[in-house]
């Protein structure tokens, strides 16, 4: 989330207008991640080295994982107010918050890593970052999606159809249906 931070802070124009809105859960509230208040205040530390100006731009939301529904609400609200998704990981499976943001249209940048790089094709769907340290390339990214409405908006268009045809539920029952029959009609 630091590396988010620090390319929008230092690579997207503010002349766009665009906020950076950082959301995890909250600290406590996921017990399988030990390092997470180390990650939060890392993030708070940078956050307050940022200059005023980009400092108003740059939210870090906290959301409550007590509620399952209001957590999903929250996320489901940021994400379908986004201008862009970003999921810049260094290693990922199959990447979550990437099909959350194809479902719901939005225009993805994400690391080129794991999962990441089965779900998106560059250029179709999103802007995948073959090095998600290179904080320049990813500031690039965001702002040629900032700039280019219409093709922030094909490439979401792009996604939702990829998350219809790929990576629902009723799709991959449907598949197991059909190598079942052909296992029972081999006998």
């Amino acid at each position: 989330m630091a590396g988010v931070m620090q390319g929008f802070a230092e690579h997207v124009d503010l002349s766009f207008g665009a906020h950076l809105v950082l959301a995890g859960p909250a600290v406590k509230g996921v017990a399988d991640d030990p390092e997470a208040a180390q990650v939060y205040e890392e993030c708070v530390a940078l956050w307050r080295k940022l200059p005023h100006a980009v400092r108003g731009r740059v939210h870090l939301a906290c959301v409550p994982m007590a509620d399952p529904d209001e957590a999903a609400a929250i996320v489901n609200a940021l994400q379908r107010q986004a201008a862009v998704v970003v999921q810049k990981s260094f290693a990922e499976g199959f990447g979550l918050t990437v099909a959350e943001a194809m479902w719901k249209s939005r225009p993805i940048v994400a690391s080129a890593v794991g999962g990441i790089a089965d779900q998106i094709v560059t250029g179709e769907h999103g802007i995948l970052l073959d090095d998600p340290s290179d904080l320049s390339v990813f500031g690039a990214a965001v702002e040629q999606l900032l700039q280019d409405r219409r093709e922030a908006e094909r490439l979401g268009r792009n996604a939702r159809e990829r998350a219809l045809a790929e990576f629902l539920g009723d799709r991959h029952l449907g598949q197991y249906a059909r190598l079942f029959k052909t296992l029972n009609g081999s006998r």
